[in-house]
C-alpha cells in the first residue's frame, strides 16, 4: 500500500531561505530575508497531496460506479435468459406494474428468474466481501471463506441432513440450509475459540482451518459411503453449488448478512487498512488487533456460512472478487470492501446467466461455471500481472 508523505516539500520551492538587498537611507544596502510567496512550504505539499487524494477517490468512485454498472448488467442478463426468454420490456414491467404482463410472465419473473437472479448477486457480493475480509485479517492473498473449513462443514452439515435425517427446523425446504450453517459456525467457533484460548496467529488460525477442511472432507467422504443411490445423488449436487433452491425467504436471510457486515465494515475500515501493514504498527497506532482479527472472522463467516447454507459450494468468487477490486482501486477499506462486492456480485450474475444457457434446457450447477471461469482468470491474475498487486 501506498502511503503519501502529506509534510514532504512541494517541488520548486527552496530549502534555504534567500536573501534580498534594500537601499537605506545613505545609499547603503542592507540584507534582509526575502519573503517568500509561499511562507510555509509543508501547507503547499500538504494542500497538493490533499487534492492528489481527492483525485485518486474520485477516480476509485467512478470505477465502483463501473464495477456496479456491471452487476445490474449481469443481473438483466440472467434473468432475461433462460428456456422461455424474457425481453427487458417484460422485466421492467413485470417488476414495475406486475398486472400489465400476462400470468406465466408473471409467474416465470417472481417465483424463478428474479428469486435466482437477486440470489447470485447477494451471495456473490457476500462470498467476495467475505473473501476480501479473510485476505486481509489472514495478511494471505490466498485466503477465502473456505479456507477455514467452512465450505467442508457446510458440505458435511447437508449431507448429514440428506443421510442421517438430521434435522433443526421442521421445515423440508429450509432444514438442510439451516444444518449446513450451523456446521459452518461450529467450525468457524472451533477457529475462534482455539484462537483466543491458545493467542494464536494468523498462521496458526490457518493452519487449524486446513486441519479441518481435510476432518470435514474425511466425515462427507464417509456419509457418502453409507448412503444411498438417491442421497448421494442430492449430495453431489449440493456440493457443486446451485442456485435452484433461491426464493425470496433466503435472500431475505442472505440480505440480513450484509446488512451485518456492511456497517461493521465501515465502522472498522481505518483500522482493517492499518491491519495490512502488519500487527506491530496496527498495535502502535493504539487498535486491538486480536480482538478486530476474531471479530471480522466471526463476521466473514456469517456471510460465507449463509450463502453456502442456500447455494452450496461455490468457489472462487471469494477469492478473485477481492483481487480484481485490489488491482483497482488498492487496499483502502472504504474502496476495497464496496468494489469487492462489486465485483463477486458481478462475477457470479454472470456466471449465474451462462449455467442457465451454456446446455439448453439444463440448468448446470454455477460451481461447476464459476471453477471453470475462475481457475484461467485467477492464474491470469498471478502470471500476466506486470506489478505485484499484493505488496
Amino acid at each position: 500500500m501506498t502511503y503519501t508523505n502529506l509534510h514532504a516539500p512541494a517541488s520548486g520551492l527552496d530549502d534555504e531561505p534567500r536573501e534580498s538587498t534594500s537601499t537605506n537611507g545613505s545609499g547603503g544596502q542592507e540584507s534582509q530575508p526575502a519573503t517568500e510567496q509561499h511562507e510555509c512550504p509543508s501547507s503547499s505539499a500538504t494542500y497538493d497531496s490533499a487534492r492528489q487524494y481527492r483525485r485518486r477517490s474520485a477516480r476509485k468512485i467512478a470505477i465502483i460506479a463501473v464495477l456496479v454498472g456491471l452487476a445490474v448488467c449481469a443481473f438483466v442478463v440472467a434473468t432475461i435468459v433462460g428456456p422461455m426468454a424474457l425481453s427487458v420490456g417484460d422485466v421492467v414491467r413485470g417488476i414495475v406494474s406486475p398486472n400489465d404482463v400476462d400470468e406465466t410472465t408473471r409467474t416465470v419473473l417472481w417465483k424463478l428468474r428474479l428469486p435466482a437472479s437477486v440470489m447470485a448477486v447477494l451471495i456473490g457480493a457476500a462470498l467476495s466481501l467475505a473473501g476480501a475480509q479473510m485476505q486481509t485479517i489472514l495478511d494471505n492473498p490466498l485466503a477465502e471463506p473456505f479456507t477455514l473449513g467452512i465450505s467442508a462443514a457446510a458440505a458435511f452439515g447437508g449431507a448429514a441432513s440428506i443421510v442421517l435425517g438430521w434435522v433443526i427446523i421442521p421445515h423440508a425446504q429450509f432444514n438442510l440450509a439451516a444444518v449446513a450453517w450451523v456446521s459452518s459456525v461450529v467450525a468457524v467457533a472451533i477457529v475462534a475459540a482455539a484462537s483466543v484460548w491458545r493467542g494464536s496467529g494468523k498462521e496458526s488460525m490457518i493452519l487449524l482451518g486446513i486441519g479441518l477442511v481435510f476432518l470435514f472432507q474425511a466425515l462427507l467422504a464417509l456419509l457418502q459411503y453409507r448412503a444411498t443411490t438417491e442421497a448421494l445423488q442430492q449430495i453431489v449436487f449440493w456440493t457443486m453449488g446451485s442456485l435452484q433452491r433461491a426464493n425470496w425467504v433466503a435472500n431475505g436471510i442472505i440480505a440480513a448478512a450484509l446488512l451485518i457486515a456492511i456497517p461493521f465494515t465501515i465502522r472498522y475500515a481505518w483500522a482493517l487498512t492499518v491491519l495490512r501493514l502488519g500487527d506491530a504498527r496496527a498495535k502502535a497506532v493504539g487498535i486491538n488487533v486480536d480482538r478486530l482479527r476474531i471479530a471480522t472472522l466471526i463476521v466473514a463467516s456469517l456471510l460465507a456460512a449463509t450463502a453456502v447454507a442456500f447455494a452450496g459450494i461455490i468457489g472462487f468468487i471469494g477469492l478473485v472478487g477481492p483481487h480484481i477490486a485490489r488491482m483497482l482501486v488498492g487496499e483502502e477499506q472504504r474502496f476495497f470492501a464496496p468494489a469487492s462486492m462489486a465485483a463477486g456480485a458481478a462475477l457470479l450474475a454472470a456466471a449465474h446467466a451462462v449455467s442457465i444457457t451454456v446446455v439448453p434446457g439444463v440448468a448446470v450447477p454455477i460451481g461447476i461455471i464459476t471453477a471453470i471461469v475462475g481457475v484461467p482468470f485467477f492464474v491470469g491474475l498471478v502470471f500476466l500481472r506486470k506489478r505485484t498487486v499484493w505488496n
